[in-house]
């Protein structure tokens, strides 16, 4: 991967984080004061998906700047890549279940139906982006195995006399 590639990944992960402890800061107590007029649980749990919500987003930012880190280094095929890619998968699902909290939530209410099947909708989404980040976790399981086998011959090589 080019290097100016990880750095303006790196930029856009720097920019959303930023923008994401803004949220947190700014909107999410203005959220906090238009909820006043409903019920007290609801506005404390609609406020905490959100909280949740934007910590998954910086978990995820986070982890996929370690592992643009790795790569720059050339050292992404190792297993302590596999933590990072754990949390990252960690972090996808709990924002699943955020997204089917809220739907759950709201379904009751007067939403319509067709939010509460978009948001419900766009848990599953967030699932089938988890089961992709496990078959590419398999993958570079695969890559690492290769990688290792492949110095194992060289250093076989390089001990025989030819």
């Amino acid at each position: 991967m080019a290097k100016s590639t990880i750095v303006v990944l790196q930029v856009v992960i720097a920019v959303a984080l930023i923008g994401s402890v803004a949220v947190q800061a700014l909107i999410v107590p203005l959220l906090w004061l238009d909820l006043g007029d409903g019920e007290l649980w609801g506005r404390i749990a609609f406020v905490s998906i959100v909280v949740l919500g934007v910590g998954t987003l910086q978990v995820f930012g986070v982890c996929v700047w370690m592992l643009l880190t790795k790569v720059k280094r050339g050292s992404i095929f190792s297993t302590s890549s596999f933590r990072y890619i754990d949390v990252i998968i960690g972090a996808i699902l709990v924002a699943a279940a955020l997204m089917w909290t809220l739907a759950a939530i709201l379904a009751p209410g007067s939403a319509a139906p067709g939010l509460i099947a978009l948001i419900g909708g766009g848990g599953v989404v967030l699932a089938g982006i988890a089961l992709l980040v496990v078959v590419m976790k398999a993958l570079l399981r695969q890559a690492i195995d290769r990688d290792v086998e492949a110095q194992a011959l060289r250093s076989e090589l390089d001990n025989e006399v030819i």
